[in-house]
């Protein structure tokens, strides 16, 4: 396994320059490509439970196979044209296939109205990133989410991108964003999507088994590195790891609530219905604006620890060999 220079260029990349808005993003691509598959598929299949998840299956098979088809064929054709051009193109799409320094921009604009005391705004920054009702959200209730966010989306949004392109370059990288963007377009238990967002749901869960399980580890590392508590993030990362009806998602975020010494999640607001969750972390004090602070150093040191990780064992793998 040869050293490659795009991944760590293009994570400093993402961590100078975010995702700009003048750029085209896969991510872009890809949700209009699932949206088109929708519009194909539904009106060709019985409009039956059995029919839609046949359907949602169709979608969920071919939306990653030909990200990975085109995108590997892409880098292939760059390469052979010239090493730099493919050593570029996958350079830049590492860096897209990372969303480290967007997620810390848009939750400091939430800590920055909060502090400013300006809730209506803090409410309509934390809904950018947050899919909740945010309308009626309190002022700790907006922080909450915000750390929440910061926390969870560490794992799919950093975590997990680097996992794939450690293991098999940018081409694997954008493969998960396609499994995770049609996750968060068609994954919902609604009436639209129960069925057909079945597969979009389970595949997304499946790919995250591993990183999210090491996007954690991370976390309670970050905490030790950043001041927070580390023992308590390992410690409440033990306990409630498991208090999510996905498998994934509390990962991260009990390791957060353990290290700033709050409680996370429970009951919360999604399309004007409530819904009950479970708690996670001990309620020793409020959550407030600074540990949205808290959590992006948090982010940024978790980050560090995943990249450094997955080089070194990139690196003994070639030793190995």
């Amino acid at each position: 396994m040869k050293f490659d220079p795009a991944i760590p260029c293009g994570f400093v990349l993402d961590l100078l320059l975010g995702d700009p808005d003048w750029m085209p993003h896969p991510v872009v691509y890809m949700g209009r490509a699932i949206s088109a598959l929708e519009d194909v598929l539904r009106p060709r299949l019985p409009q039956t439970p059995e029919g839609e998840l046949l359907g949602g299956a169709i979608l969920a098979a071919a939306l990653p196979a030909g990200t990975y088809v085109l995108t590997s064929g892409a880098c292939a054709l760059a390469k052979k044209i010239h090493p730099a051009l493919g050593v570029g193109l996958e350079t830049v799409w590492c860096w897209q296939a990372l969303a480290l320094k967007g997620l810390a921009q848009e939750s400091a604009r939430v800590q920055r109205e909060l502090e400013r005391g300006d809730l209506p705004a803090a409410r309509r920054a934390v809904g950018r990133i947050v899919g909740r009702d945010t309308e009626n959200l309190s002022a700790e209730g907006v922080a909450k989410a915000a750390v929440e966010t910061v926390a969870e989306n560490f794992s799919d949004g950093v975590a997990a991108p680097l996992f794939y392109m450690l293991a098999g370059g940018a081409p694997l990288a954008l493969t998960y964003k396609a499994v995770n963007t049609m996750d968060s377009m068609v994954g919902y238990k609604n009436h639209r999507y129960l069925y057909f967002g079945r597969a979009a749901a389970r595949l997304d869960d499946l790919a995250n088994l591993a990183p999210s399980r090491l996007a954690a580890l991370c976390w309670v590392g970050a905490a030790h590195l950043t001041g927070q508590d580390g023992p308590s993030a390992w410690r409440i990362w033990r306990r409630d790891r498991r208090n999510h009806a996905s498998p994934n998602s509390a990962q991260t975020e009990s390791a957060c609530a353990g290290a700033l010494g709050v409680q996370l999640a429970g009951p919360a607001s999604y399309f004007g219905k409530t819904v009950d969750k479970p708690a996670i972390g001990d309620p020793k004090r409020p959550v407030e604006p600074a540990d949205i602070g808290r959590a992006n150093k948090m982010l940024y040191a978790a980050a560090g620890l995943a990249l450094g990780a997955g080089l070194l064992g990139r690196a003994l793998a070639r030793r190995k060999k």
